[in-house]
């Protein structure tokens, strides 16, 4: 396998004839551990079944451009809330095909440890939350319960549905992703309370227990996060992530496509792979390549179906 790292422009030059005939399929790496480790497995059964695999460094939002054109070839991890407007409008143009969802459930929302739910019996509905906000209280929170959001540059939608359903908590911005784990560890390792705004996939739900708070049911998706109330609050918009192909190297490369069709990844396969990584700085292709080794018969028929493709 060859790792190129390029700066890619929101504007691409490289030439794109040819890559119907491509020898080698070039997979995008995007800036986070996940997309890594799903790119990297993906490669990997793509070299078992007889392709030729180059990694590119690329942006989250300039790849898709690359991929429309063909410099690149396929993404198996696209989270949907983050594509600007290059992605819908190359899927529209038919550019891009998006083959399905790599089956990764993401999800944020408010965490709080497993033992909280002594201290506040309703739990997991955020109606509890009303009734026993003191039991999430700081010293200078008090009567209010405390939350611990997203640092403030990452946006304030934790504070935003607080304000809404006039829920008695505080937001308080975490300082950085880093900084939001050591706290969540601190509390735990004492049993204090606290609840958290958090996504995942994400390491820390293969090392801690963690529970979810729940909101109401949503008409649908719970596309709007503005004008919630009390009563009918669905909390927080939901991603999904897509696996996308250009079309034209689809089409010219079935082999390629049907194996890429077939991968799935899980979030407790990811979850695992990252506090790995992340977590216990072991190598990635190291990770990935324990990963292929124990887990043969959930890829060989994937294999096997993009051998008989070609």
């Amino acid at each position: 396998m060859r790792m190129n790292s390029v700066l890619w422009a929101a504007s691409l030059s490289l030439a794109g004839a040819g890559m119907a005939q491509a020898e080698t399929v070039r997979i995008p790496i995007n800036e986070w551990t996940g997309q890594h480790i799903s790119a990297h497995i993906t490669g990997t059964l793509l070299e078992k079944a007889g392709h030729d695999v180059e990694y590119v460094t690329a942006g989250a939002v300039p790849q898709f451009a690359a991929i429309a054109n063909g410099d690149l070839h396929l993404q198996p991890e696209v989270w949907t809330n983050n594509v600007g407007d290059i992605y819908p409008k190359a899927v529209e143009s038919g550019d891009i095909t998006v083959v399905g969802q790599l089956g990764l459930q993401p999800q944020e929302g408010w965490i709080y440890p497993p033992y909280m739910k002594e201290q506040c019996p309703g739990l997991p509905d955020y109606e509890a939350l009303y009734d026993c906000a003191q039991a999430f209280a700081a010293a200078d929170t008090f009567p209010k319960g405390r939350l611990i959001t997203y640092p403030a540059d990452w946006g304030t939608r934790s504070k935003d549905v607080v304000a809404m359903i006039d829920i008695p908590f505080e937001p308080v911005a975490g300082g950085s992703e880093g900084a939001m784990i050591a706290e969540l560890k601190s509390a735990t390792a004492t049993q204090d309370p606290i609840l958290m705004m958090f996504w995942q996939p994400h390491w820390l739900f293969a090392d801690m227990e963690m529970e979810w708070v729940q909101w109401d049911a949503a008409d649908g998706e719970c596309v709007e996060e503005e004008g919630q109330e009390r009563g009918s609050a669905c909390g927080f918009q939901q991603a999904s992530i897509d696996k996308i192909i250009n079309a034209e190297f689809a089409e010219a490369n079935p082999g390629v496509a049907a194996v890429f069709n077939e991968i799935s990844i899980d979030n407790e396969v990811q979850n695992a792979l990252m506090l790995e990584i992340d977590q216990k700085g072991r190598d990635l292709e190291e990770v990935v390549a324990e990963w292929i080794d124990a887990n043969e018969e959930t890829w060989g028929p994937w294999v096997e179906a993009g051998k008989a493709a070609q």
